[in-house]
């Protein structure tokens, strides 16, 4: 027996009481983790969900109930220690989850690796880059709340990595539980083909167990924190219900399952095995999702959901990863990835996220195919460079363990390499095979910082050199203009969170400025442009003209820049096209009606002139250049603002004030819903007039109303909003100019 394996049996007689049989506890005392399984008996799965709806409890009873802690903390808890997963202080603090965090466990001989992602929209990059890695995922519902707006944002991600989910409706013991709104919630509101394969025996202070639909069987949990499962017979009273539940399954199953389907036709009751063979198919096609219920913070259903994640989510090798060969000059070729655990193929595998440890960079990855051992040299396929493996590790949180090699559908990390998200490691540098990259948004929301102190200005620059490294939509840059230091994210609560690491972490307290919006400039209508760029006072002259047309891309693709060349013949030599795109781009970068950025604009280049002596590339940019000056002179341009999503949840006395609110603040409502006395506003509002909305909201709801929003698309602002967006934009550059002339 391992010490690994002695320090869990030791710990577990003293918890399990009544139990007999470690078996019972679905924990294996001849097996370790590190040991070498069969891909079969793998799950790479992550919990994911909007705020609030006990992802975090969840996973927390999950590692009680597999044997990989010996206690369960809250994560709120009053013994200030918090769950195993929030690892940081800032965490607990504020029970929140801010950072996704890895662990992994056994439930019935099966490794289960396991990420705990956040909630909050403002890391949602957490989510994105878990997602990219994972091979299923539990989506976990609020039985009060439902289906919320950071649930369609977790569900949009999980469509963009096609990973199949089950759901679960947790906080069943909450006063107004619903989980049948929930339900009809998630098949109107996300498009789920979904059904109950689980119904809860009462809700609120009644709820008791949970009906297994498949099995025909109650599940009750009783002795010590819900450890002992005990199998009994539907209750009477929800004997009809659960008759009708369960042909409703069926019927769902058989409409995208042509072996139920047959069953169904021939009208033949189909067995315990059809159905459970029918739900692992649908599931892992992403064509039905089965719902589980139960609650995590009273110990109900999770050993359910345990049996749920092993019986209907896919192993590693019943998904289709792929990577891409670099061919010079050619269309990059797919190879469908080899998921056999044998370690004969080349070792792939994906960088996912980076930390900061104690020992360096910890870069967490997840291997695609191959094996790695410690020793082996791998090669990032973007710069090449080689690495040596000095240590391999398995994270369980913020601990690690040490292993001597990892094989396909492992997730590991290792110390000490220089990379960036999303990067892809081989053992064969010559392969030039990579893999695709991770989905990173856009940040909306810039803030002015500075370090309070200048003495602190080394610790500042570290912290920000690691959190951008860490985060890709945490941006640093320097505003030469407004001379000041701009971070850019994903939301108040991001930069807010990344300020008080700094103080907490590197001793570095900061000021964050008032928020800055991420405007856009584009043209209102297409404008003609014919500019000479001549210049030949001295030296080797400049000669370029170009003509074309500068105009507006239709309204859902404002956000990008399109250059297309329309030039033929030689007027416009090949070689100089590249020049007068740069110059189109170097100008889009800042505009001159407000010196934000410029976007929703095509630029067609369909003509102009060379000369044979004097063109080159820098006198084409500079024909852009100009080109794009005149059109601002000529054209008719407006400024565009970010429209956020916004879901007010409140109690009803409050909707009136609520939608005030929101109407004052510019917002279009796009719908209401209501339930159980409480009601949730959806609106459209624009980014600018959200600030502050978080304690007005507070303090006219009794602290009783929550909001989230989330990035929706750019729209054109109010003509007073743009006007005074330019007015003071053009008082900042007349300030700027009285300076430099000061300074003359």
């Amino acid at each position: 027996m391992t010490i690994f394996t002695r320090i869990i049996v030791s710990n577990l007689p003293k918890r399990i009481g009544a139990l007999k049989t470690l078996q019972q506890c679905g924990y294996c005392t001849h097996l370790k983790y590190a040991e070498h399984k069969p891909i079969e008996r793998i799950r790479n799965i992550g919990i994911s969900a909007h705020i609030d709806s006990g992802k975090t409890t969840l996973t927390e009873r999950i590692l009680f109930y597999t044997g990989r802690i010996a206690q369960m903390h809250e994560v709120r808890g009053k013994d200030n220690v918090g769950a195993t997963m929030d690892s940081m202080e800032l965490e607990r603090q504020r029970g929140i989850t801010i950072q996704s965090a890895a662990t992994y466990t056994i439930w019935k001989d099966y490794n289960i690796n396991i990420i705990d992602t956040p909630g909050h929209v403002d890391f949602t990059v957490e989510v994105e880059r878990a997602l990219r890695v994972l091979d299923g995922a539990v989506l976990v519902l609020c039985a009060v709340g439902g289906v919320q707006s950071q649930t369609l944002t977790v569900n949009r991600q999980m469509k963009r990595y096609n990973v199949p989910c089950l759901a679960f409706i947790n906080k069943l013991d909450r006063t107004g539980a619903n989980p049948y709104r929930v339900l009809s919630h998630m098949r109107s509101k996300m498009n789920h083909n979904a059904a109950f394969i689980q119904l809860p025996i009462g809700v609120e202070s009644n709820c008791k167990g949970i009906v297994d639909l498949v099995t025909e069987k109650a599940i009750y949990f009783e002795g010590n924190h819900g450890m002992e499962l005990r199998y009994d017979e539907i209750p009477k009273d929800m004997r009809a219900e659960s008759v009708d539940r369960r042909q409703e399954l069926i019927e769902h199953l058989s409409n995208v399952d042509d072996k139920l389907g047959e069953l169904f036709l021939e009208e033949k009751t189909p067995t315990e095995a059809d159905i459970k063979s029918a739900i692992r198919r649908t599931c892992i096609k992403r064509t039905f999702t089965p719902v589980m219920v139960g609650t995590a913070l009273k110990n109900k259903g999770v050993q359910p959901l345990l049996d749920g994640v092993l019986d209907y989510l896919p192993n590693p090798g019943e998904v289709e990863n792929v990577a891409f060969i670099e061919k010079e000059g050619e269309e990059p070729e797919k190879v469908v990835l080899n998921p056999a655990r044998d370690g004969k193929d080349p070792f792939i595998s994906l960088a996912f996220k980076l930390e900061a440890g104690r020992f360096g960079q910890l870069t967490y990855l997840r291997c695609y195919q191959g094996k790695l051992q410690k020793g082996d040299n791998i090669f990032n396929a973007r710069t090449n460079k080689k690495v040596r493996v000095a240590r391999l590790v398995r994270l369980h949180s913020n601990n690690m363990e040490d292993v001597n090699e990892v094989y396909a559908g492992d997730i590991f990390a290792l110390f000490g390499v220089d990379c960036a998200s999303g990067d892809t490691f081989t053992t064969d540098p010559k392969g030039n095979i990579s893999m695709e990259s991770i989905f990173v948004p856009e940040p909306v929301v810039s803030m002015a910082i500075k370090p309070n102190n200048a003495k602190d200005r080394d610790n500042f620059a570290k912290a920000v050199a690691r959190f951008t490294k860490e985060d890709p939509t945490f941006h640093f840059f320097y505003d030469p203009d407004v001379k000041e230091t701009l971070v850019s994210g994903m939301g108040e609560l991001h930069l807010e969170i990344y300020a008080q690491r700094m103080e907490r972490e590197y001793g570095c307290p900061v000021t964050l400025g008032k928020p800055k919006v991420a405007f856009r400039e584009t043209l209102v209508s297409a404008c003609e442009f014919d500019y000479l760029h001549k210049k030949q006072s001295g030296g080797s002259g400049q000669y370029a003209r170009i003509i074309g047309i500068m105009e507006p891309l239709p309204a859902d693709q404002n956000t990008v820049l399109e250059f297309v060349d329309e030039t033929m013949g030689t007027n416009v030599p090949k070689q100089f096209v590249p020049g007068v795109e740069k110059g189109f781009r170097e100008m889009a970068e800042r505009g001159m009606l407000s010196g934000h950025k410029l976007s929703g604009i095509r630029f067609r280049l369909q003509d102009g002139g060379h000369h044979i002596v004097d063109s080159s590339e820098l006198a084409f940019m500079l024909a852009a250049h100009g080109a794009v000056k005149d059109v601002f002179q000529s054209g008719s341009w407006q400024i565009l603002e970010p429209i956020m999503m916004v879901e007010v949840t409140a109690p009803e006395e409050f909707q009136g004030a609520v939608m005030g609110q929101l109407s004052k603040r510019h917002g279009i409502i796009t719908g209401t819903d209501g339930a159980e006395g409480w009601f949730t506003v959806y609106a459209e509002v624009p980014l600018n007039d959200m600030f502050g909305y978080a304690g007005e909201l507070r303090s006219s709801t009794q602290g009783k109303g929550e909001f989230t929003m989330e990035y929706s698309r750019y729209s054109p602002c109010l003509p007073d909003v743009q006007e005074q967006i330019v007015r003071q934009y053009q008082e900042s550059q007349g300030l700027g100019q009285e300076k430099k002339k000061k300074k003359n």
